[in-house]
């Protein structure tokens, strides 16, 4: 009997073992292959089944063990807890783990970051490339009077509502989610203080974003953003016509055109500020904030008008009159002569 006893023992605690054997390897072993980089993410649309979830796990060939990956998948229930969202997977992974992470829908966020985007479409593709709303739902809703709408904007100003930097999103952000939290970030954005400057100068926020648009396109020297600022209040103080290339180039739809040519000024367009008094009727591009603080807090000056240095160094030459001016445009007129830029 003790024999026995003493065998019966042993088969038991040898079940045991090979039983927490067998446990660890379906439950702690690692089961997911990410290859040499030792990690990798799975972006799980919105409204997968358990069937999808494998199928994007199968076709990468992330599961080692598809046996036990689904036995234990099935005890935990992740059939009724799939939860949409870009997942950061690691090579040393179990079963549990993987589960545990895919049905809690703890994802990874992503950044996404715009600047300095003139077109909808070319904002639009950007976004795309970052949460799971395609180009076509966003493009549809900028161009949508009613949608924008809700939000205070016509659809010619859409761009305004987004302010330029970097910002966190899940993955799985729809396109009214998106626009709903860029909305918000423009209200933290325009705050009393930056509203009440405005008014001071007698501008709506609408106003000074689209005069933004347009300092941007004009320099990308920051020492200088505010001085040319001060040049284009100056003018629309005095009801001079802005006579902003960039305006131009956007009313050709043209971004190519390095030199503005008297041709190109007779474009037919509420953008043309060579045609039209005051500001065009929407942005030219989504100024970012420190071009708006600066056209808030401009450089108050005499200057009327201003011309690209002919040393070619980004900078510009400024003038209180027109006949200074002619000069400096001259000298400029000539550099890009010498160096043959024709358009």
């Amino acid at each position: 009997m003790k024999k026995i006893f003493i065998f019966l023992a042993v088969l038991v605690i040898l079940s045991l073992i090979g039983f927490g054997f067998i446990a660890y390897k379906v439950l702690y072993h690692p089961n997911v292959n990410t290859g040499e980089e030792k990690s990798t993410y799975i972006h799980i649309p919105t409204n997968s089944t358990y069937d999808d979830v494998k199928n994007i796990l199968y076709d990468k060939n992330l599961i080692i063990s598809t046996r036990t990956f689904e036995w234990l998948a099935e005890r935990k229930n992740y059939r009724n807890h799939v939860n949409p969202g870009r997942y950061y997977l690691t090579s040393d992974m179990g079963n549990n783990e993987l589960i545990n992470l895919l049905r809690s829908g703890q994802q990874k966020p992503v950044r996404l970051t715009f600047s300095n985007i003139s077109s909808k479409k070319e904002f639009a593709t950007t976004v795309a490339q970052f949460i799971e709303a395609d180009s076509s739902s966003i493009i549809s809703k900028l161009n949508d009077p009613e949608f924008m709408l809700s939000y205070g904007f016509k659809p010619n100003q859409a761009k305004l509502m987004f302010i330029p930097n970097t910002y966190e999103f899940y993955w799985n952000t729809s396109a009214k989610e998106f626009f709903d939290r860029m909305y918000s970030e423009y209200r933290q954005f325009w705050n009393e203080s930056r509203k009440q400057k405005a008014a001071d100068l007698n501008m709506t926020p609408e106003e000074v974003g689209i005069l933004a648009s347009i300092v941007q396109l004009e320099t990308n020297k920051r020492d200088e953003i505010s001085k040319i600022a001060g040049v284009y209040i100056n003018r629309l103080n005095r009801n001079m016509p802005l006579q902003a290339d960039p305006t131009v180039i956007f009313a050709l739809g043209d971004f190519s055109i390095n030199r503005v040519l008297n041709r190109h000024l007779k474009v037919d367009s509420p953008y043309n500020t060579y045609k039209h008094r005051g500001l065009p009727p929407g942005p030219i591009s989504m100024p970012e904030p420190v071009t708006i603080n600066r056209v808030l807090n401009y450089e108050k000056h005499d200057y009327l008008y201003f011309s690209a240095k002919e040393d070619f160094s980004g900078y510009h030459n400024f003038a209180e009159t027109y006949s200074q001016h002619i000069a400096n445009a001259r000298r400029y007129r000539q550099a890009l002569n010498e160096r043959q830029i024709m358009n």
